[in-house]
């Protein structure tokens, strides 16, 4: 790791820092830029509740380390690293060493599919096969050139007047160094019509939409146009789950949110998300976020 690189990597969290004074996701002035402060370990919805879909995006762990549990997969990065996600999937985040002297900083910049679409060639298009499908997030190294974009980007909240023009010019540049970067290939295969992840996005977002309500595998993969062999196995290499893994997740993640966040009574908040038998709600709650919600809940209420 070079001097320059650990100057802009302490810079970057002084600056999140300063614009984040308490715990929770910070939107900016700069709509595709925001940022998250936690200053205590805990499991959370990456974005709050899983209702949709978000543009393609990066993320950057300032300061801190970062599990994030998508699927059955998990990923473990801080701040030399950065996650590529080309569709905002449920997962579930942990931040082992934050504390409130030392909270877990995060930064995330969101870009458009018309911004990806207007940096690619014809010949860069027609290097990603349309058939082939690709987890719709990972981990990459993060280089001294896009931390210095991010760095650049970020300073702007200082300087409002600089924001229209400036900001479009770094955006520009850190989106072009994702691409060309590792697992760039990822943001393309999203805005490529008829591609395999663009069919299971339709898919994702049904479920999302509708994810207290059963369905069949049959009717996702009429919803993707494809045929429910080629849909499950494609659901699961982008999702890293089956259709009722992503589904269940979903329904666990949002009771947490109304039990924890709204004070939902536990039987209320698992009928609401679609469970008929509390005891498996509890089971499975239990499952993924390693306590009962009843403990979850007194837990919550100590670190609060």
């Amino acid at each position: 790791m070079s001097d320059q690189f650990s100057r802009l990597q302490k810079e970057l969290a002084e600056l999140v820092n300063r614009h984040t004074d308490k715990d929770g996701y910070w939107p900016t002035i700069i709509p595709q830029l925001g940022f998250s402060r936690y200053s205590a370990s805990h499991y959370s919805t990456l974005s709050g509740p899983p209702y949709g879909l978000y543009n393609p995006s990066i993320g950057i762990v300032v300061q801190g380390t970062k599990n994030v549990f998508l699927g059955n997969e998990r990923f473990t990065y801080g701040p030399s690293k950065y996650v590529v996600a080309s569709m905002e999937w449920p997962v579930v985040m942990e931040s082992p060493d934050a504390s409130p002297e030392v909270p877990n900083l995060f930064c995330r910049i969101e870009f458009t599919p018309g911004s990806i679409l207007e940096l690619l060639s014809a010949d860069e298009l027609k290097k990603i096969s349309r058939g082939a499908a690709k987890r719709g997030m990972n981990v990459a190294e993060l280089d001294t050139a896009i931390l210095d974009a991010i760095v650049r980007l970020v300073r702007l909240l200082d300087k409002p007047t600089d924001i229209p023009i400036l900001s479009q010019l770094y955006m520009k540049e850190i989106l072009y160094r994702t691409l060309h970067g590792e697992h760039g290939d990822s943001f393309i295969r999203i805005v490529t019509d008829g591609g395999t992840t663009n069919h299971i996005k339709n898919a994702v977002q049904y479920i999302l939409q509708h994810f207290q309500d059963s369905f069949r595998v049959e009717e996702l993969a009429d919803i993707a146009n494809m045929s429910v062999p080629s849909f499950f196995r494609h659901f699961k290499e982008i999702t890293s789950a089956t259709p009722i893994q992503f589904q269940k997740q979903l329904r666990l993640q949002e009771a947490r949110r109304l039990i924890l966040s709204e004070s939902t009574d536990i039987a209320e908040a698992a009928f609401r998300v679609g469970y008929e038998s509390p005891t498996q709600f509890s089971r499975e709650y239990s499952r993924m976020f390693g306590v009962p919600p009843r403990e979850d809940m007194k837990l919550f209420r100590r670190r609060a």
